[in-house]
């Protein structure tokens, strides 16, 4: 399959049998097996009601973006009308890792270290969003002196029941501030049959702390950057056993965050701890583009972590001349069942590509047409996709799984 309107891992995906797909550690991402569902975000022109068809949800974002859930059998349907522009696959999600409060060298200019007496930033006035893996909402530092949350909004994404979504949106459950403080006036086992959110791996608490603590549970010691700011959380996930994270649900949880943000006429700073190593770095994904777009709603500023696998032997780039043979190896472990590599060029240059296995057996120069490759080194099986540019890249994608 090649469909030009869908990227290049969905039209893969598609197009690779079951088996490829079960062993895969991407091409499944964004498929629902039980229910034959895929999630994919979209970018689309003109009236959101044309994509709003029978037994396809369509979640509309900012700038004629959209989260749609379809069934496989109607991808090709969907594709095909002329309101959507191109349809890219969700990719997983991993934290990022976080540094203490002093590498960012921030006490410089809070009141208490600010080198002008008197002065100093504080947060006040303006909201933090953040988007992880849960907040601890009855952490004292998320609270005012008087023990009222200073949490207004916070959206469970992988809630299954026990409220309502937020308004526009299709899964989860959100919580108030009011519906908050009620369970925080009660015990924390009746406090959670209230709101039933939890921060299980500590992350999210620890980061919205950076970001946001105000150092009531240390008697003001540990406090964090915007510690007078009030706070938008979002738990971020899918309502679905084993679930994880991906792209699909990272754009709505940012667009949720600037959505509520303008609403309430308030200027916020966004914080993402997730993020992957999938694409060709230059920008040039739908998620990447609507962040880039959805950046000049309002008043915000999105702080996304980056360069924490500055260190890992992940990535490497270069140019090769005219004629010119470049070898470059990549190890793989001896229990681990899979891996994807992905190579990016200019669609204009020629490269011819061969693969060599440990054993010395070799396959290439790889015939350079678009769509799948199929081939078996060993007991190593090759699923190669060779790509066409996305609408907002110049550059082509050669895929190995």
């Amino acid at each position: 399959m090649n469909d030009q309107k869908m990227d290049n891992l969905l039209n893969l995906s598609l197009d690779a049998t079951q088996e490829e797909r079960e062993k895969s550690l991407s091409l499944n991402v964004g498929y629902d097996e039980a229910a034959r569902l895929w999630d994919v975000i979209v970018k689309y022109s003109g009236a959101i009601e044309g994509l709003q068809l029978e037994g396809i949800q369509v979640v509309p974002l900012f700038g004629d973006y959209a989260v749609v859930t379809l069934p496989q059998n109607r991808l090709d349907e969907f594709s095909e009308l002329p309101q959507v522009e191109f349809i890219e696959k969700p990719k997983r999600l991993y934290f990022a890792v976080f540094d203490a409060i002093t590498e960012s060298c921030i006490r410089s200019v809070q009141p208490q270290g600010s080198l002008f007496p008197g002065e100093g930033l504080t947060g006040r006035g303006i909201l933090i969003g953040i988007v992880d893996s849960g907040v601890n909402y009855r952490h004292p530092d998320f609270q005012n002196p008087d023990g009222t949350t200073r949490i207004l909004r916070l959206w469970d994404q992988t809630a299954l029941e026990g409220g309502t979504p937020p308004q526009g949106y299709a899964m989860g459950v959100e919580y108030t501030q009011e519906i908050i403080n009620t369970a925080m006036e009660v015990s924390a086992e009746e406090g959670y049959q209230i709101v039933s959110q939890r921060d299980f791996s500590g992350h999210g608490t620890a980061v919205l702390g950076i970001a946001a603590g105000n150092g009531r549970a240390s008697d003001g010691v540990y406090k964090g950057i915007a510690y007078e700011s009030e706070i938008l959380a979002v738990k971020l996930g899918i309502p679905r056993e084993d679930s994880f994270p991906r792209t699909t649900e990272l754009i709505q949880a940012v667009d949720y965050l600037i959505r509520t943000a303008r609403d309430m006429g308030k200027p916020i700073a966004v914080n993402l701890s997730f993020g992957n190593n999938y694409g060709s770095h230059r920008g040039d994904s739908l998620l990447e583009t609507y962040l880039n777009n959805v950046s000049n709603i309002g008043r915000n500023v999105i702080a996304v972590g980056t360069g924490n696998s500055g260190a890992d032997d992940l990535h490497t780039s270069g140019s090769i001349s005219d004629g010119e043979i470049q070898e470059l190896e990549f190890a793989v472990s001896p229990f681990e069942p899979g891996l994807n590599i992905q190579f990016w060029k200019s669609y204009a240059d020629q490269i011819e590509i061969s693969l060599e296995h440990p054993s010395g057996m070799r396959i290439g120069p790889l015939p350079e047409q678009l769509g799948t490759q199929r081939y078996r080194l060993g007991d190593t099986k090759l699923l190669i996709y060779y790509g066409k540019p996305g609408p907002y890249q110049v550059t082509q994608e050669i895929y190995f799984d």
